[in-house]
């Protein structure tokens, strides 16, 4: 695959936009050399090498000075793309990098378009297509267990896991393919017996390797819904919990009338907090959309946080909410601890945002709720979707020969399963595949 870019090159931003205290411009394709050597000229006698960071100045195309910089060339194929790669570390801020932009446009250089730098380095077989997705998931990370996950994914842990399978579907598919060949030396029986057993226990192993759980809470993080009557204090504990005044708190029954949200890191993962509507009966057409939102709340949620006023005496509506929580995952909370207590509840947590009683008992909940995330090989949810494909048409492989089907016709399915995970890779994979996945890339990765 390499040379596909051979007479493009292109240049992007590679950090974000507006004023910071560093600016990287970059640049990759095979006159990235060429644009380097007429725009940077180093301070002294410094000799241009690769990969050897140079102090200089930067200019455009008529000569004129943009800025004092940095700058490194990293010659092919030792690149994040495999291809002749620039870049320049520019004061940060709007017009520097704009005007450096400028004068690479200017001679030649074309806009890079979203991930197309990491695109090249899985192009030119730098990476493979699993790698090069978890270059978003990392980029795009909100908690450390994210993090872990995807650098798994980018140190090759899913490669290696597939490319496992791979090797495993080809020793038996070669099995198929020699009992078809010799039937005189292979007896087909023996073959399809073995075949059947070898399929069943690699569909196994790859259904085995989907962690759903995981995926779904790496992508979107820990919901957690808190609910309860109006002035159960709901809002407060929302804003102790986040450390900031994100809900308006008042003594005014349905001050909430939509769902406020707010996000706090847990053991490294995402949880995120929705602060509902308070559920009653008696509401104004506004406050009862508020309060169909905040159920729809509780039934998407991970976790249902019910808060009870714990100085008021338990009011029928407060039974009814109980009732209706008990499908969901949930956390009976005690609110308003610091006054006197007007009732028990068996599990309950007593609270108060006053004075912090139960806050860190309800965090470290919270924690233990949200769980750790497993070391599983599949967790981003394409590669689960690939691999349960797979997985199913292995079974159906197995389920032919055991009818006594003949092996030619089940060795279609089990080229399929082959093929199948190699759009996990990039071994199978169509434009439009590549088109869709590196469009949800930021323009300089």
């Amino acid at each position: 695959m390499s040379g596909l870019y051979e007479e493009d090159t292109i240049a992007a931003l590679a950090t974000p936009p507006g004023q910071g205290g560093i600016a990287i411009v970059r640049v990759s394709g095979c006159a990235a050399r060429a644009y380097f050597e007429k725009l940077f000229l180093p301070a002294g006698q410094q000799k241009v090498e690769s990969h050897r960071m140079l102090y200089g100045h930067l200019h455009d195309e008529k000569g004129e000075l943009i800025d004092e910089c940095m700058a490194v060339l990293m010659l092919a194929p030792r690149s994040y793309t495999r291809e002749d790669v620039a870049e320049f570390h520019l004061h940060g801020g709007h017009q520097t990098a704009r005007q450096a932009l400028r004068a690479l446009y200017a001679i030649g250089a074309r806009p890079a378009e979203p991930g197309e730098f990491t695109r090249r380095a899985f192009l030119n077989g730098r990476i493979d297509l699993s790698r090069a997705e978890a270059v978003m998931r990392l980029i795009s990370a909100e908690g450390e267990q994210a993090a872990k996950a995807a650098l798994r994914q980018l140190d090759g842990g899913t490669s290696a896991f597939v490319h496992d399978i791979q090797k495993q579907g080809i020793a038996i598919t070669a099995g198929v393919a020699a009992a078809l060949d010799y039937p005189e030396e292979i007896d087909e029986r023996e073959a399809a017996a073995d075949t059947a057993s070898q399929a069943r226990a690699l569909a196994k192993r790859l259904t085995d390797a989907c962690d759903e759980r995981a995926a779904r809470l790496l992508e979107s993080g820990f919901e957690v819904a808190l609910c309860g009557l109006p002035n159960a204090g709901k809002s407060s504990l929302l804003n102790a919990l986040l450390g900031e005044e994100r809900a308006i708190v008042t003594d005014i029954p349905g001050t909430t009338r939509d769902v406020v949200r707010g996000t706090i890191l847990l053991n490294g993962l995402a949880v995120h907090l929705s602060d509902t509507a308070g559920i009653r009966t008696q509401a104004d057409t506004v406050e009862a959309i508020g309060v169909e939102r905040a159920r729809a709340a509780m039934r998407s949620a991970d976790l249902v946080l019910l808060l009870m006023d714990g100085s008021m005496p338990m009011t029928k509506e407060d039974e009814e909410l109980l009732h209706e929580a008990e499908v969901y995952p949930h956390l009976v909370l005690l609110s308003k601890a610091d006054l006197p207590h007007a009732f028990e509840y068996p599990g309950a947590l007593r609270i108060s945002v006053r004075t912090g009683e139960g806050l860190k008992e309800l965090r470290e909940e919270l924690a233990v709720r949200a769980g750790e995330i497993g070391e599983m090989p599949l967790t981003d949810a394409r590669h689960m979707r690939l691999a349960r494909r797979s997985a199913s048409l292995l079974a159906e492989a197995a389920q032919a020969l055991e009818n006594g089907e003949p092996l030619d016709l089940a060795a279609v399915s089990l080229y399929e399963a082959l093929d199948t995970l190699g759009g996990i890779t990039g071994d199978r994979v169509d434009e439009k595949l590549l088109d869709d996945i590196f469009s949800r890339f930021c323009v300089g990765k």
